[in-house]
C-alpha cells in the first residue's frame, strides 16, 4: 500500500494542481469535471492551464513550499514532459490524463480518472520514480545553456543533412566516435519515444541507465548501447553542419558549433508518475504497442480475459 503525503492539508485532504494546455478542444470542460471530482472527495485543487508556448514560464511553484501534493495533467505525453521541465527540482507525484493519442506516460483515459482517483484515496497505487538529466552544453570554457530533461537529448546534424561525426567520451574516457545523422541519448522513460522509433530497445522505466542509438550510422556494427546512468557522458562534434542542433525533449536548445561538448549525466530531481493496480508497466506496453501474440485485437481481447478474477 501507498500514500501520498500530504504538505500542509491533513493525512485524507491533498492539495491537487491541474495542469493541462490551454485550447485544446474540451480541456476546460474536462478541467472543470476532474476539479469536481476532486473536491467532491474533500482536496484542494488549483487549476492551471497555459498555452504551450508560455509552459516553462515563471515558476510552476509546486514542492514543500507550495503545499502542492499532486499534479494532475491533461493532453498528452508532450504535456507530462512540459509539466516536467515546469516542476524543474521540485517534483510532485504526477497523474496523467490522456486527451491526446497514444499516451505512454499520460495512460489514464478520461473514463478511468474516477476510479484512479478513488485508489489514490485509499492508498491502491505505485509511486513509480524515473530517471531524469541534465543536459549542458560547453562551449570556449563555459556553459552556454543547462537544461532538465525526462525523454532524450539528441544531437541531430541538421541541414545541409550530410553525416557528422560525434565522440563519445564516457566518464573522460573515448568510448567510439559516430558517423551518422545524429545520435540519441535517452533515458528509459524515453525508450518508447524517438529512440523506439529509431530501432533502440525498450528499456524498463524504472531503470537507471541511458541508452545510445545513433541514427542512420554510416558503420552497421555502430549499435545501440545501454550504460550505467552513475557515468557522466560527453558528447563532441568536430565539425558540425550550419544546421546542427542540440535537442532535448523536443526542443532545441542550442546550435553546434565546432568543439562543442555536450555534457549529460543523472539529475538530481525524480521524476514520479502514479500507478493503480490496473495500470502496470506491462499493460500499458501491450495495450499502446498492440502486443498481443496474434492479430490485433484478439490478444487484446484475451489478455483482458486472463485479468479479470
Amino acid at each position: 500500500m501507498t500514500r501520498l503525503r500530504p504538505q500542509h492539508a491533513s493525512p485524507s485532504r491533498l492539495h491537487a494542481m491541474l495542469v493541462g494546455p490551454a485550447g485544446l478542444p474540451g480541456i476546460d470542460a474536462e478541467a472543470e469535471r476532474i476539479r469536481n471530482l476532486l473536491e467532491s472527495r474533500g482536496h484542494l485543487v488549483d487549476c492551471r492551464l497555459a498555452a504551450r508556448e508560455d509552459w516553462g514560464k515563471g515558476r510552476f511553484e509546486a514542492g514543500s513550499d507550495s503545499g502542492i501534493d499532486l499534479v494532475v495533467v491533461l493532453g498528452g505525453d508532450g504535456s507530462i514532459l512540459r509539466t516536467a521541465r515546469w516542476m524543474a527540482y521540485d517534483q510532485v507525484p504526477v497523474l496523467g490524463v490522456n486527451l491526446g493519442t497514444l499516451g505512454f506516460l499520460a495512460d489514464f483515459s478520461r473514463d478511468e480518472v474516477a476510479a484512479a482517483l478513488d485508489e489514490i484515496a485509499s492508498g491502491r497505487f505505485r509511486l513509480v520514480e524515473h530517471l531524469m538529466f541534465e543536459c549542458e552544453v560547453l562551449r570556449d570554457g563555459g556553459t552556454v545553456t543547462r537544461e532538465l530533461g525526462l525523454n532524450e537529448t539528441s544531437l541531430l546534424a541538421g541541414p545541409p543533412f550530410s553525416m557528422i561525426e560525434i565522440g563519445l567520451h564516457v566518464d573522460g574516457e573515448l568510448a567510439t566516435t559516430y558517423r551518422a545523422d545524429g545520435l540519441i541519448v535517452s533515458t528509459p522513460v524515453g525508450s518508447t519515444a524517438h529512440n523506439l522509433s529509431a530501432g533502440g530497445p525498450i528499456v524498463r522505466k524504472d531503470i537507471d541507465a541511458f541508452v545510445f542509438t545513433p541514427l542512420n550510422p554510416h558503420t552497421l556494427t555502430n549499435r545501440t548501447v545501454v550504460d550505467s546512468a552513475a557515468r557522466v557522458y560527453e558528447l563532441v562534434v568536430p565539425e558540425p553542419n550550419a544546421g546542427s542542433a542540440c535537442v532535448v525533449d523536443g526542443r532545441v536548445v542550442a546550435p553546434l558549433t565546432s568543439g562543442d561538448r555536450v555534457r549529460v549525466r543523472r539529475a538530481q530531481p525524480r521524476f514520479m508518475l502514479i500507478e493503480t493496480h490496473q495500470h502496470g508497466y506491462y499493460r500499458t506496453l501491450r495495450e499502446k504497442l498492440g502486443w498481443g501474440g496474434g492479430l490485433r485485437g484478439i490478444g487484446d481481447r484475451s489478455a483482458a480475459t486472463r485479468e479479470t478474477p
